[in-house]
């Protein structure tokens, strides 16, 4: 909708007139203003660049002919900057050989008009260039709300949609990209394994949701804990797993403790039902465990965990700390 040549529903149109002869710009602005359009002034390239770092225009008249930089270089400098928006740019001249007009679009430009020109001809072409410049947001538009739409949909694919933490194949993902990482630099890999305790009466006992707002709340205590380089992901069910990069047995084990510890004094609302609650860590490292790959590092790390709920639960087991079963003679 326009509600005058140089109004829309958006306000008024922004132009920016750039010429080096001031009766040029004072008349181009006193017929563009009277058509509703608002006018920004420059005299030369680089008040002109000024111009549009300081608010983009919707659309430029450039003079080519001005003394220093001229509107070719302008037009080039404005396009190649790729932090402003698309921005037409009409170059006025008075050449009118070929290989100036040429010229003129190899810059960048988008259209050209030949002085002397006539005003109605120049609106016209004005009018067509913002026409592009509609489309050309609107295209932008929806290209940044796909790649919105994209990064969001990449985000579900490795989010456990519960607790807001890597799913168990995304998990296993960053495992192995860890794990080579870890054989290149030799530095070591911890894992970490958590298991909440008897957590099967807790849904038995108050219902699922209840049982998922202590998964909820588990998972952050985890994701707080855990350094910004550490990877947290919901393994399944009421297990959790940490990957530890750079670290050993003894700094794993260490980490596990202090989630254990954050677990078991925190206190687990829904609504009027109040719970606490208690986990088992099994870690393993890559370094100590001596695994040759990172199956048999999550197996070590499983074994530990199971270790710590055979002895008691609510305790975090080095996987060091387990027993090898020796094989019968």
């Amino acid at each position: 909708m326009t509600t005058s040549a140089g109004v829309t529903e958006d306000g008024p149109t922004r132009v920016l007139v750039v010429d080096d002869v001031p009766d040029n710009v004072e008349i181009l602005h006193a017929r563009l203003a009277s058509r509703g359009y608002e006018v920004v002034t420059a005299t030369n390239g680089p008040e002109a660049l000024e111009a549009v770092k300081v608010q983009a225009p919707h659309l430029i008249l450039l003079d080519v002919m001005m003394p220093g930089m001229d509107g070719h270089e302008v037009t080039r400098r404005i396009k190649d900057d790729d932090s402003l928006p698309f921005i037409p740019i009409i170059l006025v001249t008075a050449l009118t050989e070929t290989e100036d007009v040429v010229q003129g679009l190899e810059s960048g430009a988008d259209d050209h008009i030949s002085k002397p020109y006539n005003f109605n001809e120049l609106e016209a072409r004005m009018r067509a260039m913002l026409r592009v410049k509609r489309l050309q947001d609107e295209l932008d538009l929806k290209n940044r709300e796909l790649e919105h739409a994209n990064i969001r949909l990449k985000k579900l694919s490795v989010t456990d949609g519960l607790t807001e933490l890597f799913n168990h194949r995304h998990v296993h993902e960053q495992l192995h990209d860890e794990w080579e990482r870890s054989r290149r630099t030799g530095e070591p890999v911890g894992v970490a394994m958590i298991d909440l305790d008897k957590f099967k009466r807790i849904n038995d006992t108050y219902g699922h949701p209840t049982g998922d707002v202590v998964l909820y709340e588990t998972a952050r205590i985890i994701k707080e804990t855990a350094r910004e380089i550490d990877m947290v992901g919901r393994y399944g069910g009421e297990e959790f797993i940490a990957i530890l990069p750079n670290t050993d047995e003894q700094e794993a084990a260490a980490f596990a403790e202090r989630v254990r510890a954050a677990v078991e004094e925190h206190l687990y609302r829904d609504g009027a039902v109040e719970i606490r609650m208690t986990t088992s860590c099994g870690v393993a490292s890559s370094q100590a465990s001596q695994a040759d790959t990172p199956e048999e590092l999550l197996k070590a790390a499983d074994e530990a965990l199971y270790e710590a709920k055979r002895s008691g639960r609510n305790r975090a087991v080095r996987a060091t700390q387990v027993e090898t079963p020796q094989p019968q003679a």
